[in-house]
């Protein structure tokens, strides 16, 4: 009896480990499909680049490569320029955004005030609203003040979508953080400034590198605001991409090397603070 209880307890150990192997594959194989569902728009872009206008619309991964479609936009163009104006505009953006977003998100989390949470939806509306809603008065105001087709008017405009996404985001952090800290650092003799930078903003790093990435994000992605308010000294690399659209043809060899090269920033930025924005979408996941 006793030796049959151990074959059996052994032959139960050996199909719970084989049970557990067989998970853990079963997983793995899972994630490798998934990541390759959500990175095959991507995959195929890339694919695009290196065919021919002749070969685009055969949907078989077999053809005859190119370099013709890097050679039509990157040699010989302006679109590294609109490249570098668009890296400013967006940059310039989130820096006013974080500057000044950051003490305003401060506020609305640690001070009392009439209609503080009015105020605060406010904030928020701004970024559901459609650009569309308001790009004629602000492209009128532009007009008179002299801001239409300049790197400060577009920097400017584009707070309307990137400080509300910051504001909310890290408010939130600042809440999460206890007055008791602050309190208590008061007692230690810390000015009210050191508090803040060597305090509290390393507390809410992880949400403010997260809400900035993606404020980068929506600026650099911006399409409306600068087809309505540049001209010919400022152009964005979403607006330079559109000459590769004719009204008869359309090069999407030419469109997907300008795609391509438009998202290795977002991509770059994402591999830097990668642990930094995990911390960032996960913190506040789990309590106590």
């Amino acid at each position: 009896m006793e030796q049959n209880d151990l074959l059996k307890a052994q032959g139960s150990t050996k199909y719970r480990k084989l049970g557990h192997h067989l998970g853990v594959i079963g997983s793995n194989l899972a994630l490798i499909f998934f990541a390759i569902f959500a990175l095959f728009p991507i995959i195929w872009m890339v694919t695009c680049t290196f065919k021919s206008d002749a070969e685009m619309y055969n949907t078989v991964f077999r053809f005859t490569p190119t370099l013709s479609n890097y050679q039509e936009v990157l040699i010989g163009t302006d679109y590294f320029k609109a490249f570098l104006q668009n890296l400013v505009v967006a940059g310039g953006a989130v820096l006013l955004t974080v500057v000044a977003g950051v003490p305003a998100a401060y506020g609305l989390a640690r001070y009392n005030f009439k209609n503080k949470e009015d105020i605060a939806f406010t904030i928020l509306s701004f970024k559901f609203a459609p650009e569309i809603l308001v790009i004629l008065p602000v492209f009128l105001i532009f007009q008179k003040i002299g801001l239409y087709d300049t790197y400060f008017g577009l920097i400017w405009v584009y707070q309307l979508i990137t400080m509300p996404l910051l504001i909310w985001v890290v408010r939130g952090y600042f809440e999460d953080v206890s007055v008791e800290i602050e309190q208590a650092a008061q007692l230690d003799g810390y000015r009210w400034y050191e508090i803040f930078f060597k305090i509290l903003v390393p507390l809410v790093k992880p949400g403010l590198v997260s809400s900035a990435l993606l404020a980068f994000i929506y600026a650099w992605n911006s399409f409306t605001f600068p087809l309505i308010l540049t001209g010919f000294n400022v152009q964005t690399i979403t607006i330079t991409s559109l000459r590769y659209i004719a009204s008869d043809s359309v090069h999407y060899g030419q469109v997907a090397v300008a795609a391509t090269v438009a998202i290795l920033p977002e991509i770059i930025a994402c591999l830097f603070i990668q642990k930094h924005l995990v911390r960032g979408l996960s913190f506040g996941a789990v309590k106590g």
